[in-house]
């Protein structure tokens, strides 16, 4: 879905929230794709939506699958790591330092994969979430 050249960027040498700063945006435009393909389009229905997808607490949900799971790669899981032990130097407003830091790596994460250019292994782990957290939200 995203067409990027991140030649010129060194995503092993980037700090984690350089890394969670543009796996934020990854991931929110390909929820926000997956609401409207999925018809979701009254824009009261897409905000509410795309919440229960990109907030702390969904994203802490999905990081915690992903470990469980044994898909990350060792590499992918330092990464996670490094995402989840940086100092952002804010303090969250709606969710607990724990949720936060989670949802932190699971950003870095996505913005990992996304300077890599790993577009295969990004899309399974986007697709991975949005079916965590329907399943959640079926529950």
């Amino acid at each position: 879905m995203i067409n990027n050249d991140s030649s010129h960027v060194d995503a092993r040498q980037l700090n984690a929230l350089a890394l969670a700063y543009m796996g934020d945006a990854v991931y929110d435009l390909h929820i926000r794709h997956h609401l409207i393909a999925a018809g979701r389009v009254r824009p009261n229905k897409l905000h509410r939506s795309a919440t229960s997808f990109v907030s702390a607490y969904a994203q802490s949900t999905v990081m915690h699958a992903l470990l469980d799971s044994g898909m990350l790669m060792d590499a992918e899981e330092a990464v996670a790591k490094r995402g989840r032990n940086a100092k952002s130097g804010t303090v969250p407003k709606n969710t607990d330092q724990n949720t936060y830091r989670y949802s932190t790596a699971f950003e870095a994460l996505i913005g990992y994969l996304y300077f890599l250019g790993e577009k295969e292994r990004l899309e399974k782990f986007i697709t991975f979430a949005i079916e965590t957290l329907e399943r959640s939200e079926d529950e």
